[in-house]
C-alpha cells in the first residue's frame, strides 16, 4: 500500500478555504432551510430596530442627529447595523460547533473551520441585509450620499471583527463556565444597547461621560463610521486603532484558550452546552 503523500501548502490552503466556504453555506442555511426567507427575516429584524428607534426618538422629541445636515434615518442605520453585526458575530461564534459535536467526526473538519464559518455566515447575512435596506431607502425614500463609502465599510467590518473576537473569548470559557458565559454574553449584548453609542455621537459627550463608553470597541467603530458617512462630522474622541488592537489581542487570547480547551475536551461537556 502506497503511503499518502502530504499535501503541498498551496493545495492545503485551497482545501481549507473550500472547507470553510461549504461550512459557511451550511451555517447560513441553519437559520432557515430557505435562504431567501432567512435573508428576509434578517432584513425585517433590521427594519424593526430602525422603526423602533425612530419612533422612540420621535416620541421624546429628539429628531436631530447631532450632526449638521445629516440624514436622520441614515444616522440611525449606521448605529443599528453595526450594533447588530457586532452582536450577531459574537453570538454566532459562541454557538459554533465545538470539539464534542458529532459533525467533528468528519476528518477534515476542525473547530477553527466551524468558528470561521459561523463568523462569516453572520457577516454574510448582515452584509446582504445592509445592502438591501440601503437600496430600498435610496430607491423609495431619498437618495443616499456617503462621504467615504470604503471607510464606512471598513468600520462595518471592524464592528464584525471585534464581535467575533469577543465571541472567541466567551467560546474558550464556555465548556468551563457555561452559566457564567451565558450570563456574561447576554449582559454584554444588552449593555451595548446603550454602551455602543448608537443613539448619540462621541463629540457631544462631556469628558466625564466619555470614560463610561470609551472602553467599548463598538463605540469607537460606530463613531468613526459616522465620520466616514457624513461630511460635517469629524470624530475627535474615538479612534480606529483601539478597537483594532483590542480585537486582535482578544482574538489571540480566545484562540489560545480554545486550543487549550480542545486538548482537554470531554464528551461529557456536551451536556453543558
Amino acid at each position: 500500500m502506497t503511503p499518502a503523500r502530504p499535501l503541498r501548502p498551496k493545495r492545503s490552503a485551497i482545501g481549507l478555504l473550500d472547507l470553510i466556504y461549504h461550512t459557511t453555506v451550511r451555517e447560513v442555511r441553519k437559520s432557515h432551510s430557505n435562504a431567501l426567507i432567512g435573508l428576509l427575516l434578517s432584513v425585517l429584524q433590521s427594519i424593526i430596530y430602525i422603526a423602533a428607534f425612530y419612533a422612540m426618538f420621535t416620541l421624546v422629541g429628539v429628531r436631530g442627529s447631532g450632526i449638521a445636515g445629516a440624514d436622520f434615518l441614515l444616522y440611525l442605520m449606521s448605529g443599528i447595523f453595526l450594533f447588530l453585526t457586532h452582536t450577531k458575530a459574537m453570538t454566532a461564534v459562541i454557538a459554533s460547533e465545538g470539539p464534542t459535536s458529532p459533525i467533528m467526526q468528519h476528518a477534515p473538519l476542525n473547530t477553527i473551520v466551524t468558528i470561521a464559518a459561523a463568523a462569516l455566515g453572520a457577516l454574510y447575512m448582515q452584509m446582504l441585509s445592509l445592502v438591501l435596506v440601503l437600496f430600498l431607502y435610496h430607491a423609495l425614500i431619498t437618495p443616499i450620499v456617503i462621504d467615504d463609502p470604503f471607510g464606512a465599510m471598513g468600520m462595518f467590518l471592524l464592528a464584525w471583527f471585534s464581535g467575533a473576537a469577543i465571541g472567541m473569548v466567551f467560546l474558550a470559557l464556555k465548556p468551563w463556565l457555561p452559566d457564567i458565559v451565558k450570563l456574561g454574553s447576554s449582559t454584554y449584548a444588552r449593555a451595548n444597547m446603550v454602551a455602543s453609542g448608537k443613539m448619540f455621537v462621541a463629540n457631544a459627550l462631556p469628558a466625564l461621560w466619555l470614560g463610561l463608553f470609551s472602553w467599548n470597541p463598538l463605540f469607537h467603530a460606530i463613531d468613526q463610521c459616522r465620520g466616514y458617512l457624513f461630511l460635517n462630522y469629524t470624530p475627535r474622541n474615538t479612534d480606529v486603532g483601539y478597537p483594532m488592537w483590542l480585537s486582535l489581542a482578544l482574538l489571540m487570547i480566545g484562540l489560545m484558550g480554545e486550543f487549550y480547551t480542545r486538548r482537554h475536551t470531554s464528551l461529557s461537556w456536551g451536556a453543558k452546552r
